[in-house]
This record gives C-alpha cells, structure tokens and sequence, in this order.
C-alpha cells in the first residue's frame, strides 16, 4: 500500500469513527422512555422460578418497577444498554442487556442462590407523562 493510499484509508477510517461517536453524542437515554412489560425466564437455579408480570417505567434514564413480589430499579443508557437491580425481600440479583426501538432483552442472575436466566420486554406505551 502506498503512502498516499494509507493516508486516504487513515482519513476515511477516522472519518467512519467520528460519524459513528457523533451519532451517538446525539442519542437520548429518553428515547427509552415509557412502560415496558417484562417477563424473566429462569435457565438454571433449583429455586428459580419465571417472573412473567412485571412493569417497568423508563424515565429520562431512570428505571423502576416491579411486580410479583420483585423490585426492580436500574438505569438505561443512550444506546439502549440497560443495568437492573433486582430485589424481592432480602434477596438481590442484577439484570442487564438492550433495550432496541420497541423491544429489549438480556440476562438476569441471583448469585446467592445460583439462579439465572434471560428475560424479554415489550413496551406498553410511549414517554411517560410529565408532571406539572
């Protein structure tokens, strides 16, 4: 490869990286915003079980919910990458994955009892009203 051609593909390869980082300085944890329907499928664990009725709310990158006895807090990023704290009664698990235009999923896992498992989300409904 000669030097003008490394210098061309150097000018192109940083021009790519500079598209992609600016794209993503222009995405908003907000476009997440809304409430999801969440459902938690166990793939290992004795005392594991599937959690299929849960509601979380995404807002402005803060997430809570919960159902069946689970509390569920956590955040989401800008592009879609999402981080969950798990907690029914004493006992704490951690989710994480993406969330993707409508959809989301990932893995959840509760270490003290070796439990662990996928869990999927579809969301209900848009931005969550605002409060005045």
């Amino acid at each position: 490869m000669s030097r003008v051609e490394r210098k061309r593909t150097m000018a192109a390869l940083c021009l790519t990286a500079g598209l992609i980082l600016s794209g993503a300085a222009r995405a908003d944890p907000a476009d997440f915003d809304g409430t999801w329907s969440v459902s938690l499928t166990a793939s290992s664990g004795f005392l594991c079980s599937a959690v299929p009725g849960l509601t979380i709310t995404a807002r402005n990158g803060v997430v809570t919910g919960g159902g069946s006895g689970l509390s569920v807090s956590g955040q989401v990023g800008s592009s879609g990458s999402i981080s969950l704290a798990l907690q029914r009664g004493g006992i704490r698990g951690s989710a994480s994955g993406r969330m993707s235009g409508a959809s989301g999923s990932g893995g959840w896992t509760v270490s003290s009892l070796g439990c662990s498992g996928r869990w999927t989300a579809q969301r209900r409904s848009g931005a969550t009203a605002q409060a005045h």
